[in-house]
């Protein structure tokens, strides 16, 4: 059996690695290592708030990230740069899930081994899913970097570092479940405008987001049998304490149930 906490050191490594190739490659090696139950090394200190970025793109406020049409190659240019800067962040979210929360109370010693192998996959998959969007965009004429980006997603995860069941809420199951709600729009947008080649990517990473919210999910349900609570009950008490935006339709309640995630989580918090 490998040694957890020399796990860590993988994790670590991808959160303070600015270069988002180099991160992607150090996530892709992080499942790699885990699997083959290397020696990864051993945890430093505590894993940053906000990990290592490149100095490109510039991140500014949300409403600033202009909003570009698809008919022109630029114009989808910018729509895969916005996916790639969701994807680096949830190379680090899925990294800093392992790094931050590996030795937490609630998780069984016993039970620590499925949960860096769920995560590390999760890393992985976003890994694998950023450089195929960084390929796609340099054949676009373009790279990471080139377009203004902002730091919402990661913000609203670290307002929940102190605290494990709220990250697997806010980060799977809020977050990253909104990206099954939109990304079938996208697909069907970039259809139209005939890229089948960044059609085929979204659909790798929209099936492939299906299995990660499932993972958050099975993980969160899994913190609520321990503090014998209702999963759903929990879920929108610290959606309400910690989560500042809105949970809004329309909903893909066929992909969100595949993932573990049955109306009774989300549409009583829509009123909120």
């Amino acid at each position: 059996m490998p040694d957890y906490l020399t796990a860590c050191i993988g994790a670590y490594t991808i959160l303070t690695t600015a270069d988002p190739i180099v991160k992607a490659k150090a996530a892709r090696h992080l499942r790699a290592d885990w699997v083959e139950y290397a020696d990864i090394g051993t945890l430093p200190e505590p894993p940053p708030k906000q990990p290592a970025r490149p100095a490109k793109p510039r991140l500014v406020a949300p409403n600033e990230v202009a909003r570009r049409g698809l008919g022109t190659e630029k114009g989808r240019g910018a729509l895969l740069h916005a996916i790639a800067h969701i994807e680096l962040n949830a190379i680090d979210l899925a990294a800093d899930m392992i790094a931050r929360f590996w030795d937490d109370p609630l998780l069984a010693p016993e039970d620590r081994h499925d949960f860096i192998s769920d995560w590390s996959s999760v890393c992985d998959d976003e890994a694998r899913h950023f450089i195929l969007l960084q390929d796609r965009l340099e054949q676009l004429g373009m790279t990471y970097g080139d377009c203004l980006a902002h730091n919402g997603l990661w913000n609203a995860a670290m307002d929940t570092c102190e605290n494990f069941q709220a990250r697997l809420a806010i980060a799977p199951l809020v977050l990253e479940a909104r990206g099954l709600d939109v990304t079938p729009g996208m697909i069907t947008k970039l259809t139209q405008a005939r890229d089948m080649q960044s059609v085929e990517i979204l659909e790798v990473i929209y099936n492939e987001e299906i299995g990660h919210v499932k993972i958050g999910a099975k993980w969160f349900q899994y913190v609520a049998q321990k503090l014998d609570e209702s999963p759903q009950t929990l879920f929108h008490n610290l959606v309400r304490q910690h989560y500042k935006g809105r949970i809004k339709p329309p909903f893909n309640v066929q992909a969100r149930t595949l993932a573990g995630l049955c109306e009774e989580y989300y549409v009583p918090l829509v009123k909120l």
